[in-house]
């Protein structure tokens, strides 16, 4: 007899939560598909017959649309394959400093937070899989700008070589994490109980680790007080 006897049901649990989120990610994906491939589609439609007569921040406005519903396409079919066990990855060479620009620009503009800055530091180019890469990054990026404290949201990005590996640190100075929930941040389903906040599935850094896990990463809280949090990613060099 086991000398634990809570062991399997703390393992029947973990396996159950990993099939949950498989399904939510699996049914979110899917549902998700046609919607955004119907607007790739009417968007390049009108492109193919209004190019000539549209201004040129109209025929911008509508390039962008095609653009952002081609590239929620390809997360979202990443996701479906993360989700089925067999996740499909394309890695190529990143500037990383672009993309986590693109990915702030676009969080800004979404939450409307205009006082809020981002300061890059001695990021590389990695070679890794971008679709992936920018989940994870907006995943904390958002949560750096939702978790704020009063004063005006700033994140810091910076990166260091370390053997075999890169270590991506992302700082916040948000309201930090209270030590009694520093070992549940990345349980599934589980949300931080701070007042005022966006609801959510309780998913996110959950499936920012799963993401670098198929990267062959992983991420880990570094530092979190009063005057903010530090994230630190690892992932493989080259």
């Amino acid at each position: 007899m086991s000398s634990n006897p809570t062991k399997p049901l703390e393992t029947n649990s973990a396996g159950d939560n990993e099939e949950r989120i498989k399904r939510f990610l699996a049914t979110a994906s899917h549902d998700l598909q046609s919607p955004l491939r119907h607007i790739a589609m009417y968007a390049e439609l009108l492109l193919d017959d209004l190019e000539e007569t549209l201004d040129g921040e109209q025929l911008q406005s509508l390039k962008m649309i095609m653009e952002k519903a081609q590239a929620a396409q390809r997360l979202t079919k990443a996701l479906m394959s993360l989700a089925g066990g067999a996740p499909q990855l394309t890695p190529e060479e990143v500037d990383l400093k672009s993309l986590a620009e693109k990915v702030w620009g676009d969080l800004v503009d979404e939450m409307g937070v205009r006082d809020a800055t981002l300061a890059c530091q001695g990021l590389p180019s990695i070679r890794t899989d971008p679709a992936l890469f920018s989940l994870v990054l907006r995943q904390l990026m958002s949560n750096a700008l939702t978790y704020r404290s009063a004063s005006p949201p700033q994140v810091g990005m910076a990166a260091q070589r370390e053997g075999a590996n890169w270590f991506i640190r992302i700082a916040d100075n948000g309201t930090g994490i209270e030590p009694a929930y520093r070992e549940r941040i990345f349980e599934p389903f589980w949300k931080l109980p701070k007042a005022g906040t966006a609801p959510g599935a309780g998913l996110g850094l959950t499936t920012a680790q799963e993401l670098l896990k198929a990267l062959g990463g992983d991420i880990s809280l570094e530092h979190s007080d009063e005057s903010g949090s530090r994230f630190a990613i690892r992932l493989p060099a080259g």
